[in-house]
């Protein structure tokens, strides 16, 4: 069952890697340009020779961008599943499509908003080269810090709903979430590299078409791989009271 599922996931994944590619290159694609532009004018301007193109911008704004977002869509495409064939059945009385859209959220927003709240996403022509391997830490740092959160708050939630019930059991969990989530980004270490003279526009832009395509990727998910793997359980016994666990 679980390997089914899998399959299930990695087409969903497909199928929302083949939107955020039409995406990301209609609406990304122009701004990454605006963002060389500005660094290779900077770099004319302070007489500083312009670096060899190994890779044509043609080709990675082509073949070079639908094979990244494709392997990574998959990937979390089948992550997607995993996730699900353990929660499903385990923790609520969801149907398949709930359950998957329930996930969907939940993984939007502690991996993909609420590190960009702290760490937003930036252009090419954006940050110091030399402070990189510092940048891609904390991000993944805040990435890790939320979802373990995220998992305390629904471990939380859960212990509390048998006490209080689970509506308030639920908002206490969740105001708990926020508050933890609140002091971690106060003390992590602000990053600030924007040049001063580069273009507001465009770095809202591509901020704004980040999250777009994180978006369109976890809406994707949640909605194909929910209807794929409720007729996948259908087929297994159907639906009727409890579902049984995915795993089973």
């Amino acid at each position: 069952m679980v390997g089914n599922l899998l399959l299930r996931g990695m087409l969903a994944g497909l199928i929302a890697g083949i939107l955020v590619f039409a995406f990301a290159h209609t609406f990304g694609e122009p701004l990454v340009d605006a963002a060389i532009a500005f660094e290779e004018a900077s770099a004319q301007a302070a007489g500083e020779a312009a670096e060899p193109e190994i890779v044509s911008r043609a080709t990675q704004a082509g073949l070079g961008l639908f094979t990244g977002v494709m392997a990574y869509s998959v990937a979390v495409g089948g992550l997607f599943a995993l996730a699900f064939a353990f929660v499903h059945g385990r923790f609520s009385r969801l149907s398949a499509r709930g359950t998957s859209a329930v996930i969907a959220i939940a993984a939007f927003v502690a991996v993909v908003l609420v590190p960009s709240i702290k760490y937003p996403a930036t252009p090419p022509a954006v940050g110091n080269p030399d402070t990189i391997g510092v940048r891609t830490e904390l991000f993944f740092l805040m990435i890790v810090v939320s979802l373990a959160a995220l998992i305390a708050a629904v471990a939380l939630s859960r212990r509390l709903s048998e006490r209080f019930g689970p509506w308030n059991g639920a908002t206490i969990a969740g105001i708990a979430y926020l508050v933890f989530i609140g002091l971690v980004l106060y003390l992590l270490p602000p990053i600030n590299e924007v040049p001063e003279n580069f273009s507001a526009m465009v770095l809202w832009g591509f901020r704004t078409t980040s999250l777009g395509m994180h978006a369109i990727l976890w809406a994707t998910l949640g909605l194909a791989f929910g209807a794929l793997a409720e007729r996948r359980l259908a087929v297994k016994g159907g639906q009727r009271g409890r579902p049984a666990t995915a795993f089973h």
